[in-house]
């Protein structure tokens, strides 16, 4: 009998103990929700777990703001700096070239000029009656007194000439003109220290181009010193250097 009761007593103490152990997940047979140990085991490796999220490009700062800095820069430094005039070297290959071309503007304003001093006398002397004022004077024909007058205008002119051309080309060529200068005088000092002398020149050897306006090159040159050679050659003397 009491083998009978204990384990009677048994069996109802074991389920009471499950069911106690046990309540809160089969309280709720067809329930869902997890246990409190599993829930908080489950928080815990969610809190444990890194957070996934879409990798964000991120640039650095350092390089922006260096290229910011340079473009902030570069158009406030490229006005800053000065632009340095650019001045043209003469050769003298260009200065003899520039020198030939001198002389020829001189040559045609002379002619323009001596065109128009010509016009301007007759002018003058025929409506002022300066022509029988001078055959009166110098008693000569009033058609002699009127061509000699003509004839200094003109010469006047002539003259005259060669200032407006060196105006002109001094206008033209201003960006040289202080290396034309000193170019000029050096010119000067070389072509006067090896022409020839004109006093012994005669009408069989004359005196090759004693200022050497005719030299348009360095080539040109050389053939300048050539005739001065030879001049001394037909004299049968040579300048002491």
């Amino acid at each position: 009998m009491l083998t009978t009761t204990t384990l009677r007593s048994t069996r109802v103490v074991i389920p009471r103990l499950q069911s106690s152990a046990f309540g809160p997940c089969t309280s709720a047979p067809y329930s869902t929700t997890p246990c409190s140990t599993s829930s908080k085991s489950q928080s815990q490796r969610s809190a444990r777990r890194p957070a996934l999220h879409k990798p964000s490009i991120v640039f650095p700062t350092r390089c922006l703001s260096a290229r910011n800095a340079s473009t902030a820069t570069a158009p406030s430094t490229s006005p800053s700096s000065p632009q340095e005039p650019l001045t043209e070297t003469l050769t003298w290959n260009r200065f003899l070239h520039l020198r030939k071309i001198r002389r020829r503007i001189s040559l045609v304003s002379s002619m323009v000029s001596a065109i128009g001093f010509t016009g301007v006398g007759i002018v003058t002397l025929t409506e002022r009656d300066l022509d029988s004022w001078g055959a009166a004077a110098l008693g000569a024909d009033p058609m002699i007194v009127l061509g000699l007058g003509t004839v200094g205008f003109a010469g006047v002119g002539w003259l005259l000439g060669p200032f407006f051309g060196n105006a002109v080309f001094n206008a033209w060529y201003r960006s040289v003109r202080g290396q034309m200068e000193v170019k000029e005088r050096a010119f000067y000092a070389r072509i006067k220290k090896h022409r020839v002398d004109p006093t012994a020149s005669s009408l069989s050897n004359p005196v090759p181009d004693y200022y050497g306006e005719k030299i348009g090159s360095v080539a040109g040159y050389r053939r300048w010193l050539k005739d001065q050679r030879a001049f001394n050659l037909k004299r049968g003397s040579f300048p002491k250097e």
